[in-house]
C-alpha cells in the first residue's frame, strides 16, 4: 500500500498521541500515570491531573531550583548531578527513539497550534504564509534564552538565594500548555491572576497573556509558540544522537525550486539553500525542525529529501507523490466554513499557504 498524505497519517498520531497525553490518566490512573516517565520530550504538563506524562522541563526546574543550594552549602554534589543525570538520561533515552519527532508528531501544544490554525484559515482568516528571513533570524535565539534564562537560570538563582523562591519553576509558570491541557480537561483553574505576591502576579499575566497571544497568532501563523519553545532548543543540543534523520541530496534545481522552504512550518530557509551538491547526502535536521516531513512531501525531485530511520529511508520525496499531495491540498484550500460552499480553483495552490491537507 502506498502512503498518499503524510501529513493525515501525522495528524492521526498527534490526535492519538493528544488523547493518550492528555487524558491518558483517566485510564490508567494517576499513580501510574506519573510513574510512565518524567521526562518526556514533549510539552505535557504536570498540571494536567489526568495527563499521562509530563515534559522534561519540570523536573530539570525543580532539580536545579531544589538542590543547588543544598548542594554548595553540604558539599555533597552527588545528591544534585544524580536527579538532573537521571531525567536527561530518561529524556535522551527516549529522544533517541523519535529524535526531533516529537516535537511534529507528540507534542500536545504542537498539534493543538496546528489545530487552531486550521480553524483560522478556514474562518478565511488572512494568512500568514511565512515570516521574511529578518523576523525568522530575530525569533530563533528565543528559545535558547528561555531555555537559559527560565529553565536553568532563575531557578539556579533562586537555589543560590540571588532571587526569590516563586522564581523556582518560572518556565511552568508561564507555559502555554499548562493552561492550555487543563482547559481541555474542562477546568479553568490556571487561567488566573495569582495575588499571593508579586512575582506570581507577574508570571501568572505573563502565562494568560503568552497563551491568548500564541492562541491568536495560531489562527493566522503556523506554529507561533513551536518557534521560541526552550524544548526546541534541548532537541536541537541532542539532535544528532536521533536516530531519525531529515537528509538532503541536492539537485540542480534546488535554487531556483524553494517549494521546500515555503511548505516548513518553521520557515527554514535552509532547507532550499544549503547543501545543493549532488554527490553526497546531508543531514539537514535543523535546530528548528520538527520532522514533520513536510518539505518531503512538496519536494517535486526523485529522492532529493528523505526522512531516515537508522540511516533506512522510511519517507522520500517523489514526483509521482508530490502531484497528488498537490492535488489534495488545492481542493483542501477550496473548502471554506465561512459560506459552505467551494470556492473555484486558483491556478496553483503553494504548499506553504494555509493549513494543509
Amino acid at each position: 500500500m502506498t502512503l498518499t498524505n503524510l501529513t493525515l497519517l501525522r495528524r492521526a498520531v498527534q490526535l492519538l498521541a493528544f488523547v493518550f497525553l492528555v487524558y491518558g490518566a483517566a485510564v490508567m490512573g494517576v499513580y501510574a500515570a506519573d510513574k510512565l516517565s518524567g521526562a518526556l520530550p514533549s510539552l505535557a504538563c504536570a498540571y494536567d491531573e489526568k495527563g499521562a506524562d509530563y515534559c522534561a522541563l519540570i523536573p530539570l526546574q525543580h532539580q536545579v531550583g531544589h538542590g543547588l543550594g543544598r548542594a554548595m552549602d553540604s558539599g555533597n554534589w552527588l545528591m544534585f548531578f544524580l536527579p538532573i543525570l537521571t531525567t536527561l538520561g530518561t529524556f535522551l533515552l527516549m529522544f533517541v527513539v523519535l529524535n526531533k519527532a516529537f516535537c511534529g508528531w507528540i507534542c500536545p501544544l504542537g498539534f493543538f497550534q496546528e489545530v487552531v490554525h486550521l480553524i483560522g484559515q478556514k474562518l478565511g482568516l488572512r494568512k500568514v504564509n511565512s515570516l521574511s528571513n529578518g523576523w525568522v533570524d530575530k525569533l530563533r535565539p528565543v528559545k535558547w534564552l528561555m531555555l537559559g534564562v527560565l529553565v536553568f537560570g532563575l531557578p539556579a538563582l533562586s537555589s543560590l538565594g540571588f532571587v526569590s523562591k516563586e522564581l523556582g519553576d518560572p518556565f511552568c509558570k508561564i507555559c502555554p500548555s499548562r493552561i492550555m491541557t487543563t482547559l481541555v480537561n474542562g477546568t479553568n483553574e490556571q487561567l488566573y491572576v495569582d495575588t499571593a505576591s508579586y512575582p506570581y502576579m507577574a508570571l501568572s499575566v505573563i502565562g494568560d497573556f503568552l497563551f491568548g497571544l500564541m492562541v491568536a497568532m495560531a489562527l493566522t501563523l503556523r506554529q507561533p509558540f513551536c518557534r521560541v519553545c526552550p524544548l526546541l532548543a534541548m532537541h536541537a543540543l541532542f539532535r544528532k544522537l536521533g536516530m531519525a534523520r531529515l537528509v538532503k541530496q541536492g539537485s540542480a534545481r534546488c535554487d531556483k525550486c524553494g517549494l521546500c522552504a515555503q511548505a516548513c512550518p518553521m520557515d527554514i530557509r535552509e532547507l532550499q539553500t544549503d547543501h545543493n551538491d549532488t554527490d553526497k547526502a546531508h543531514d539537514i535536521t535543523l535546530a528548528d525542525c520538527t520532522l514533520c516531513g513536510r518539505c518531503v512531501e512538496f519536494c517535486p525531485d526523485k529522492d532529493v529529501l528523505q526522512i531516515r530511520y537508522l540511516n533506512l529511508p522510511l519517507f522520500s520525496a517523489d514526483p509521482q507523490y508530490f502531484k497528488q499531495r498537490n492535488k489534495a491540498q488545492k481542493n483542501w484550500d477550496k473548502i471554506s466554513i465561512t459560506d459552505l460552499t467551494v470556492r473555484p480553483a486558483t491556478k496553483a495552490a503553494k504548499p506553504g499557504k494555509g493549513g494543509s491537507a
